[in-house]
């Protein structure tokens, strides 16, 4: 099923946090509570993100009791704020709370705005699955027969509403008769390699080695990698990128060891109004996510910690950004302007 969907009036959302051991799923028209799954990680992945939001914004148009239109767009900025006091870093989660603001404010004569929204929401979900097999299709043509594919986190099916984004081409070469392997790093402290990476690649039948994020040196070294393919949460105009914490690590690993190193990324994840990463800001989660695993302490329960989620990738360390209008490559400053003008 997708990872995110409305049904019977609720936002249906697959529980990222009980994999790989329970599928569960969150049913919900709360407000508080879909703001409370994306800050939680329960939906995590930048596509996934924005498309929850966009469907809690119908949610907020469908149950808002304003008598005017002034009021009924108060009520929907209120759940803008909401919904995007979750996560800083993710720009599709802001992109998406805008759309859905400027589209209300477009229809906002219409009685049946709350239906139309709900429309448009679920219109960006099925827009989201047309991209993502587009990123499957040009990132196959990068992807060679026998190839060992490097990853980090989690960026297959579960980060978008399906199909994903670094891993979709890498099932889609599967499923084309490719005799490709991934090696995917377990990615700390929440684990979304070891937990929902390892277990779609699983379900996918795609042939993979998990190992921890300290490891990733000793595979390059041994020649095991012909390419990193990681999935963004934000890209700089100048092609700076933030991704999971540990994905500048395998870049800088990558640049040694002269393995290309592919950003896998929709057009949406590209933010053309900051001008470099530095302008990034990066969101430092609760630090019992470092000193706990599983729910068990594994240092002292007061231990001084930081835990970045993201980090930031310089350009000059990409080779390419795989999107949905195709392959770019430096000078992504100047490619980028071309490309979002399409």
């Amino acid at each position: 099923m997708r990872t995110v969907t409305y049904e019977y009036g609720k936002i249906v959302l697959i529980d990222q946090t009980a994999l790989p051991h329970e599928f569960r799923l969150i049913k919900t028209d709360d407000l508080q509570r879909i703001a409370e799954a994306i800050q939680k990680m329960e939906v995590r992945g930048a596509p996934a993100i924005g498309v929850t939001a966009a469907f809690g914004m119908a949610i907020a148009a469908e149950q808002s009791a304003a008598t005017s239109t002034t009021e009924l767009l108060a009520d929907l900025k209120k759940a803008q704020k909401l919904l995007g006091s979750t996560r800083p870093t993710a720009v599709n989660l802001f992109w998406a709370l805008n759309h859905m603001i400027t589209f209300a404010e477009a229809h906002l004569d219409k009685e049946n705005l709350p239906e139309l929204m709900l429309a448009e929401a679920q219109r960006m979900a099925d827009e989201d699955v047309s991209i993502n097999q587009k990123l499957a299709e040009y990132g196959n043509e990068i992807i060679f027969d026998g190839a060992t594919i490097h990853t980090h986190c989690n960026c297959g099916p579960l980060c978008a509403v399906d199909l994903g984004t670094a891993m979709a081409p890498v099932i889609y070469a599967h499923k084309q008769g490719k005799k490709i392997h991934v090696i995917t790093d377990e990615t700390r402290p929440r684990f979304q390699g070891a937990k929902l990476n390892a277990w779609e690649l699983a379900n996918a039948g795609v042939p993979y080695t998990l190992i921890t994020d300290n490891h990733a040196a000793a595979m390059f070294a041994q020649k095991k990698t012909d390419m990193v393919m990681i999935g963004v949460d934000r890209v700089a105009a100048n092609g700076d990128t933030a991704a999971k914490i540990g994905v500048y690590g395998l870049a800088i690993l990558a640049k040694h060891f002269e393995v290309p190193f592919y950003a896998v990324s929709p057009t949406s994840t590209i933010d053309m109004d900051i001008a470099g990463g530095e302008e990034i800001e990066i969101e430092n989660r609760d630090p019992d996510e470092v000193r706990m695993v599983n729910g068990t302490y594994v240092t002292m329960p007061d231990a001084n910690v930081v835990n970045y989620a993201f980090d930031v990738t310089p350009h000059e360390l990409i080779t390419a950004f795989i999107t949905e209008k195709g392959i770019v490559y430096p000078p992504f400053d100047e490619n980028f302007r071309k490309l979002m003008k399409e």
